[in-house]
């Protein structure tokens, strides 16, 4: 089975951000080995780089505002190649400093939700939610109708 992990900057404080992480993550258990990686917050990305990048295993997505968009279509298009390779993936979420260059510069893709910006705690939300649309369409399921 697939690994996907989520290495993010700090932790969520609220409990609805944690449940609804929570959530996804159950449900995502029938296609992946998912686990979300919390590392603990510096005083610029400069000091998070280096836990970062040692963390990151396998493909490597960032998160990034200057990354590009992409559909969910394609998101489930890209994890099925990634998977029937056999690769480990791993998104990466900064804190609401960003991410250092040597971070952006180790992904092998950068992505942009949006030109928006969200809060880092929303954005584990959406991209747990995002990654579960992705296998759900892979699986011919309903769910992304």
């Amino acid at each position: 089975m697939i690994k996907v992990t989520v290495v993010c900057v700090g932790k969520l404080k609220e409990s609805f951000w944690r449940e609804a992480v929570a959530e996804y993550a159950k449900r995502l258990g029938r296609f992946c080995k998912f686990e979300v990686r919390e590392l603990p917050e510096r005083t610029s990305p400069k000091e998070e780089a280096a836990e970062i990048l040692r963390a990151c295993k396998g493909y490597v997505f960032a998160l990034a505002v200057e990354g590009k968009g992409c559909s969910s279509e394609r998101l489930s298009e890209k994890l099925g190649a990634l998977a029937d390779a056999g690769r480990e993936i791993t998104f990466v979420i900064g804190s609401s400093c960003g991410l250092d260059q040597s971070v952006k510069a180790r992904a092998d893709e950068m992505l942009s939700f949006s030109q928006m910006t969200f809060p880092h705690q929303l954005m584990r939300v959406i991209l747990a939610e995002q990654i579960y649309r992705a296998f759900m369409i892979r699986a011919g399921a309903e769910y992304h109708k």
